[in-house]
């Protein structure tokens, strides 16, 4: 597969990823040979959260389709940014920050670009206060 190659992605099925949340990838390096870009739908369960974490040496841009997401952030995750459906959300690279669905009874879906085309290699776990 080339980076010439028009090709387009329906992901069939959810893969765990290193912040545990339920990912359907899309478009990476992996699936259709993108040299620069990943792009994924993230659900975030029910009362769910994402593990703390920061990405190393890129960004990231969300788009919440739906539900109600509060993404906490900072060096103790003392910062938080609450986003809904229609907004958009960048996290500059290094930046620790976890996700947390607000509803008890939803699901919270978005879509994830990220200027890296392996999405997952460069997720590192973040302990608040080390």
């Amino acid at each position: 597969m080339t980076a010439s190659t028009v090709k387009g992605i329906r992901p069939e099925h959810e893969v765990m990823t290193r912040q545990r949340l339920p990912y359907f990838v899309g478009i990476s390096g992996q699936t259709v040979g993108a040299t620069g870009l990943s792009m994924h739908l993230v659900v975030i369960p029910p009362g769910g959260r994402a593990d703390p974490h920061l990405h190393v040496g890129y960004e990231t841009g969300i788009y919440v389709l739906e539900g109600r997401v509060c993404t906490r952030w900072g060096a103790s995750l003392e910062r938080e940014t609450i986003s809904e459906a229609g907004d958009f959300l960048f996290i500059p690279p290094g930046v620790p920050h976890e996700a947390i669905n607000l509803s008890d009874t939803v699901p919270a879906r978005a879509v994830v670009a990220r200027n890296d085309p392996a999405e997952q290699d460069r997720v590192e776990p973040y302990a608040p206060g080390r």
